[in-house]
């Protein structure tokens, strides 16, 4: 049992030693005597709190007080508190015995509070004080010795030792130091008394204060006024209004008459209850002249002297006891606060610590503190109604960008009082945000031919973040395009996301473009987006109709078609074929007969382009027909082409051959006589020259070439003897010519001649053993017709060579080409049958090429060659490029 005790005992003792460590912790208290100089030494904080003096600073130590002037000081070089000013102790406590100065001690990295308790010892630096330094006293003559006269007591502010100790009174021979009667008075031997009360303190040096007394002597009023208690107590709420009489004080005096006239007198005081409350003089009522401040004083003393008429006097003490009343609202002490986060602070992190304070008592002082709900903080209570505003999570910034935080706090009373404290908080912005397009693509369309520096589009990217981390610049992904870089092609201003053209676009080149586009912003470390970007070239009716068949021969000469007589209506004499390089409605053609030389001969077909017989052709109509077709596209505005076509009409070759050479194209009547005259002159030159070289090359070869000229037809006709050939052989004609080396032509579609040069040639045969096999074309012929007329037929000859020679360069008859060469060497000249001549075509010039051509040349030709084969009497034109022009042979 004696060692359970002991066990016990030790253990407690253990529990009261941590008790008073943990408040040692805690708590530190320091003494401090009042009226030291400024910087005076009061206490080592830096040892208390166990940091080094130079750690102070860094880890931000400083005091916090309770909106009380600052009355000390942290010196953070030798980590010692000290006096901030001169401290009066008898301002701070007034009387009270012990005189403590509470304060805090706040360490800024931990947020840690310590209380501090200094205690300012008194000093003797107040002297004793009278309420008045002149008193003037009455007292009856008939006062009997041993009577005692009431002193006003004097004053001192200090407490304890150097408070008022005694009072001594000069020497007098009536009055003792309590103002006690030692004899008694005549009035007519004195009647009056002065008299120097002295007040002395104990203090270390004495200090003392004087008070003048008047005596005067009085007759016969021997009682002095009395109070029906020797000391009043009153309870008033500090909600009382001004003007309540809260007490009346009475007093009674035994004389009678003038001399039990009682006055009440309220003694002047240095405090602020004099200034509270007024005292009646005739009735002694004790009336509120001021507020009532609980806060300020709770109890207040009121010293009341009564008098009579003579002037006897008696006091006593009123105590008025205020009562509380909640009528301070809590009061907020912000002692630090965070006036912006980054929207990523961990939850925890700390927004502010203030300090909650009531300034009444009791229930009224206890305070509840709360915020508004759905806000992401939250209020932690630590020491002394110190709380902390702390996030409970992450914060956004693009859904709220600022934080107006109302923290309410509340007191216990009945009605309770409240007060709100905003805390104004402003989310920094991370960059947590890329910028976002609006649409996932986008579609921009561009006319071709755009000017150079044209704007596409505009896109744009949102970034919610802010300053830097919201600017948005913009930027191309690097491509190519048909081999070329796309920077090249399209441009983009990074600032307002604008796209423009560096180059003009050809629809006919590239249709559309394909790109990529990035957004950045400007934050660290920057984000992006991609967006793409189709962008389509519209095309623009920008190219006119291109023909492509028949095409115009490069020397300017006329197309000559070709159409039997006998050709029904709706017959197919060619097709004009035209394609647009544009699309759609720009591509889009229609053929139109613009102008012919006999109208309602031939038609167009609006949308096949096919020219076609209208009617049945007569002998009356001309054997040369003109024809201009217009190709016209549907763009705005329609761009067009024209063709001029000559139709020759015929129902054999000779007739044609004879008929072309007096082909001559129509005149045009709007051409200037300046250009008529210009084409006669060079006309009249060029026939002057070519007759001379005609006639020249005729007389020369008339006399070298005759005899060898007749052996050369005659050898040249298979199927017949020597001696019975009586018709000119075109391979002698064409021998002749080529032994000399030139050749005359005409053009039937053009009014130029040209004298032409070609190599000579002897590689192709005049006719073909089927060829000169057929009855229709090889009559006999007397030989002597060549002999009697050898000069004229030698001028027919060389006319057909040349003729033949021009129509043989048409387009389309070349060889290889879709119709039949005729080259004047493959004909023959045949003797007149019924006053006519005859022509006749080689069997292979008929069936060798010409019967591959396609179209309606292949439908003529079926025509003039039954059967499909053998040599016709009349070749199958093509519809080739058919244009009848001078050129090389």
């Amino acid at each position: 049992v004696h060692l359970c005790l002991s066990f016990s005992l030790l253990m407690l003792l253990c529990f009261l030693l941590a008790v008073l460590c943990e408040a040692r912790a805690w708590q530190m208290h320091y003494s401090v005597p009042e009226e030291i100089d400024k910087d005076s030494f009061v206490g080592d904080i830096a040892k208390d709190l166990g940091l080094e003096p130079l750690v102070l600073a860094e880890r931000g130590v400083r005091i916090i007080s309770r909106g009380r002037t600052q009355l000390f000081a942290l010196n953070l070089r030798s980590g010692s508190l000290v006096t901030a000013d001169r401290i009066d102790r008898e301002e701070l406590c007034a009387q009270s015995v012990r005189c403590l100065v509470n304060f805090n001690i706040l360490l800024e990295d931990k947020l840690s509070i310590y209380s501090v308790e200094v205690e300012i010892t008194d000093i003797n630096d107040n002297a004793p004080r009278f309420g008045v330094e002149e008193l003037e006293l009455k007292i009856s003559e008939t006062t009997t010795p041993g009577f005692r006269i009431p002193l006003k007591s004097a004053h001192d502010a200090d407490v304890g030792e150097n408070t008022l100790q005694k009072y001594e009174l000069n020497p007098n021979d009536h009055f003792s130091l309590d103002l006690v009667l030692e004899h008694s008075l005549d009035r007519e031997e004195k009647a009056f008394h002065h008299l120097i009360l002295v007040a002395l303190d104990g203090g270390s040096p004495i200090r003392s204060g004087t008070s003048r007394i008047r005596v005067t002597v009085l007759d016969a009023n021997d009682n002095a006024p009395v109070f029906t208690q020797p000391e009043y107590r009153v309870s008033v709420p500090e909600s009382m209004p001004i003007g309540t009489r809260i007490l009346t004080v009475t007093a009674t005096d035994a004389d009678e008459g003038y001399n039990a006239q009682v006055a009440y007198f309220q003694e002047k005081n240095l405090g602020e209850t004099s200034k509270v409350f007024e005292l009646e003089s005739t009735s002694g009522d004790i009336i509120i002249t001021k507020s009532l401040d609980y806060e300020d004083a709770k109890v207040h003393e009121i010293d009341i002297e009564a008098q009579d008429g003579p002037g006897l006097l008696t006091r006593t003490k009123v105590i008025v006891t205020v009562l509380d009343v909640n009528d301070n609202a809590p009061e907020f002490y912000v002692t630090s606060a965070t006036s912006s986060i980054p929207e990523d602070s961990p939850p925890g992190t700390i927004i502010a610590l203030f300090n909650v304070h009531d300034r009444d008592s009791g229930q009224n002082a206890f305070i509840t503190c709360s915020l508004p709900e759905n806000l992401p903080f939250k209020l932690e209570g630590s020491v002394d109604n110190y709380h902390r505003l702390v996030t409970t999570r992450t914060l956004d910034r693009e859904q709220f960008s600022s934080y107006n935080i109302t923290v309410t706090a509340k007191d216990g009373g009945k009605p309770s009082l409240s007060t709100d404290a905003h805390i104004l908080l402003q989310v920094a912005d991370i960059n947590d945000n890329p910028p976002t397009f609006p649409h996932m693509s986008y579609s921009a369309y561009i006319p071709e031919n755009n000017p150079r520096g044209a704007s596409i589009i505009s896109v744009v990217a949102h970034d919610p973040d802010s300053e830097d981390n919201g600017h948005v610049t913009y930027s191309l992904i690097e491509d190519t395009l048909h081999g070329a870089p796309l920077s090249s092609y399209i441009s983009i201003n990074s600032d307002t996301g604008i796209l423009y053209a560096l180059c003009s676009f050809d629809y006919e080149q590239f249709q559309d473009l394909q790109l990529w586009l990035t957004a950045w912003d400007s934050g660290n470390p920057p984000l992006s987006s991609n967006v793409s970007i189709s962008i389509f070239v519209l095309d623009q009716n920008d190219n006119a109709p291109e023909i492509l068949y028949p095409t115009l021969p490069t020397d300017g000469s006329t197309g000559v078609e070709l159409a039997p007589r006998s050709a029904e209506p709706g017959y197919l004499v060619t097709k004009v074929v035209a394609v647009d390089r544009d699309s759609g409605q720009n591509a889009w053609l229609s053929y139109h007969l613009l102008k012919a030389s006999e109208p309602g001969l031939f038609q167009v077909g609006l949308h096949t382009g096919e020219v076609r017989t209208a009617r049945a052709l007569l002998d009356r109509d001309a054997l040369k027909q003109s024809l201009v077709v217009a190709v016209q596209d549907h763009g705005q505005p329609p761009l067009s082409a024209t063709v001029t076509l000559t139709v020759a009409i015929a129902d054999s070759i000779p007739d044609v051959l004879a008929d072309l050479g007096s082909l001559e194209a129509p005149r045009d009547s709007q051409a200037s006589d300046l250009t008529l005259y210009l084409v006669v002159a060079v006309a009249a030159v060029s026939c002057v020259f070519l007759a001379f070289v005609i006639v020249l090359l005729a007389l020369r070869l008339r006399r070298w070439h005759a005899s060898r000229l007749l052996q050369a037809a005659g050898g040249g006709l298979l199927g017949a003897p020597a001696s019975a050939s009586q018709f000119v052989g075109v391979d002698g004609v064409r021998a002749f010519l080529q032994t000399y080396s030139h050749e005359v032509s005409l053009t039937a579609g053009s009014r130029e001649s040209h004298v032409i040069f070609p190599q000579p040639n002897y590689a192709d045969t005049l006719l073909s053993q089927e060829s000169c096999g057929k009855k229709d074309f090889l009559s006999a012929a007397p030989q002597s017709l060549l002999e009697e007329k050898g000069e004229e037929t030698f001028s027919q000859v060389n006319s057909l060579h040349n003729i033949l020679t021009s129509y043989s360069r048409l387009p389309g008859h070349q060889s290889g080409g879709s119709g039949q060469r005729l080259r004047p060497e493959r004909l023959a000249v045949l003797p007149p049958a019924q006053g006519q001549r005859a022509w006749a075509l080689p069997g292979g010039a008929a069936h060798g090429r010409g019967a591959h051509s396609a179209g309606p040349a292949g439908q003529r030709r079926a025509q003039a060659e039954p059967g499909g084969g053998g040599a016709g009497p009349w070749p199958a034109p093509s519809l080739g490029h058919r244009h009848a022009h001078c050129g090389h042979c």
